[in-house]
């Protein structure tokens, strides 16, 4: 028999789904009788991986074939040109991918991690495998089949024999809930666990930059920030929203604790982090307000736990229908399509939820996670402080209440004044040394950091910067038009716009780009020019690199072949950078 050791799950994760994704690989692990952690890869201590037997490896995808921030660090350790190829050796593995094949490097991340496991000498336990959400059944579909792999394959390598622990019996909580007021010793309470040090900003300025009959609300938020924050050009924002009060009140109105006394969490396996709430302790209020996600849409992981309460027989059979794979479609059908979040199942069975103990709550909702958003400003012509321009996300679908996005409805409804958690970090694109042209392609907030990029240029006088930006209508969405039209008149900014609506025809960025093929082609193959696209990635990214790849076809004289390669070996210098977001 295999010596059996705790069974190491790694996630890597911007979203938070891989990390949903490895809570529940280690439900099924436990269920088995086996032993695990469960850690995001920046957090775990990589010298462990040459005396572990197995770990199971869960990683999301990001942007443009980004790696999320919390495996960054860790995927530049696994890099390292120093490490033997029979350094992890004795190690049995498997990559499980989350990603978007809309996106043209679909689970690029997980394919790299599997690939370098495999030169280091690990052994593969699975295949690698690779989610898609777009699939009509979303991440499960492959999930499901994968679990029951895995299982099999768990049961095979450790020589298991059971019996084991049916899904029908719940697992125990992650932590214990302990009041203070019951608490004989606060001393339990975790020295080494300390609120995060955040750096704060005040906001100046809080106004709306498209017209009032426009069909989405953006705003242009100004921040005062300190001397300790620092940010370069292309660099991003962080920030972290709150629930609503109102939405809070009902949260609270369906649970039955006391709702103004302070808790602390106490974790049944010392090895499970605390989760990082601040302030903390804190109430059940202050958590509701600022680290449970109740308005985000449930998983399937949700319904795995919540239908052990209910205390009625209709209930409990609907909503274990949706914890099987049989049932997917119609929990698809019931939460995705219609966008219901987890606020609104909690109400909708109201014989099951005032029945969930409180200390379930941090293993069914996931936390409020950080927003990022990339600067509009330039430190060297606005010193202390840092410009955002936030589009305000709201739709309807075909429930009463229309959808509305966290953190920009949080922000477009600060008032001045108010002073907020605020740090910054390193984007995904960055401005060039010296005075190289840069070609920018921004259509409507994806112009954001190209104000950055410019602000910062035109202070160091530095006058080739050309701007492709795009957006509905003249009138009603031309953001930092003023700013815009006055660098032209000072020739140090070449501003190409497009208006869709404005014409019978409508026409885009890459429209624009085609229109100046050959000022293109010589700022890129002669003057070395940088290329740079922000903005949604739905089909404007990819209208854009189509209209490049003509262009190095109709002026550079080359094949199909041949203009991809090109265009490969721009982005392999940085000479063609991306940040696209859904």
């Amino acid at each position: 028999m295999t010596e059996l050791k705790k069974i190491a799950i790694l996630f890597g994760t911007q979203t938070g789904n891989s990390e949903d994704i490895a809570e529940r690989i280690s439900r099924l692990i436990l269920r088995l009788n086996c032993k695990c952690f469960t850690s995001s890869l920046n957090d775990y201590l990589i010298t462990r991986l040459i005396t572990e037997t197995l770990v199971i490896f869960v990683c999301s995808t990001t942007g443009d074939g980004d790696f999320p921030d919390n495996m960054k660090t860790f995927w530049k350790f696994l890099l390292r040109k120093n490490l033997p190829c029979d350094s992890l050796s004795q190690l049995h593995f498997c990559v499980l991918g989350m990603g978007d094949s809309s996106y043209d490097k679909f689970n690029v991340v997980a394919k790299k991690l599997n690939k370098r496991l495999l030169q280091l000498g690990a052994t593969q336990l699975l295949p690698l495998a690779l989610a898609d959400d777009q699939h009509e059944l979303g991440y499960d579909a492959v999930l499901d089949p994968w679990l029951r792999n895995l299982q099999d394959k768990l049961i095979d390598f450790y020589q298991l024999s059971g019996p084991f622990i049916s899904e029908d019996n719940l697992l125990p909580s992650k932590f214990r809930i302990e009041f203070l007021e019951s608490v004989s010793n606060e001393s339990i309470i975790d020295p080494d666990f300390k609120n995060s040090e955040k750096c704060c900003a005040t906001l100046r300025c809080n106004e709306r930059v498209t017209s009032a009959d426009h069909f989405q609300a953006v705003h242009l938020l100004k921040f005062a920030i300190g001397s300790d924050l620092n940010y370069q050009p292309g660099d991003v924002a962080v920030v972290w929203p709150e629930n609503p009060v109102d939405e809070v009140e009902e949260f609270l109105s369906l649970i039955n604790v006391p709702q103004e006394s302070k808790f602390i969490l106490v974790p049944r396996d010392p090895t499970i982090p605390l989760p990082k709430i601040s302030p903390y302790p804190c109430t059940v209020r202050e958590c509701a307000t600022s680290y449970f996600d109740f308005l985000s849409v449930p998983r399937r992981s949700f319904f795995d736990i919540f239908y052990h309460f209910s205390k009625d027989e209709l209930e409990k059979e609907k909503l274990k229908e949706f914890t099987t794979p049989a049932g997917q479609e119609e929990l698809y059908s019931y939460c995705n399509r219609p966008r219901r979040n987890i606020l609104e199942v909690l109400k909708d069975f109201p014989q099951t939820t005032p029945f969930i103990p409180f200390e379930y709550f941090f293993d069914m909702i996931p936390c409020i996670r950080s927003r990022s958003f990339s600067i509009a400003s330039s430190l060297s012509l606005h010193p202390n402080e840092c410009h955002l321009l936030v589009a305000v996300v709201k739709y309807k679908t075909r429930l009463l209440k229309p959808r509305k996005g966290l953190c920009s409805n949080w922000l477009s409804k600060l008032p001045v004044g108010t002073t907020i958690p605020f740090s910054t970090k390193s984007g995904s694109i960055s401005l060039p040394k010296g005075d190289k042209p840069i070609i920018m392609v921004g259509p409507g907030t994806g112009c954001a950091p190209f104000r950055s990029f410019i602000q910062s240029r035109v202070v160091s006088g530095i006058s080739e910067n050309y701007l492709f930006f795009g957006c509905r209508n003249k009138a009603k969405d031309f953001f930092f038009h003023d700013e815009w039209n006055s660098l032209v008149k000072k020739n140090l900014l070449t501003l190409f716009t497009a208006f869709s609506r404005d014409q019978d025809d409508k026409i885009y960025v890459q429209h624009k780009i085609a229109e100046n093929e050959k000022l293109m082609w010589n700022l890129i193959d002669c003057r070395g020019a940088c290329i740079y696209v922000a903005g949604n990635a739905k089909q404007m990214p990819q209208g854009v690199r189509d209209a490049f790849l003509s262009i190095f076809q109709s002026e550079g004289g080359l094949d199909e072949k041949s203009s991809l390669r090109y265009l490969q070996s721009l982005e392999n210098r940085k000479q063609y950078q991306s940040e696209t977001w859904a």
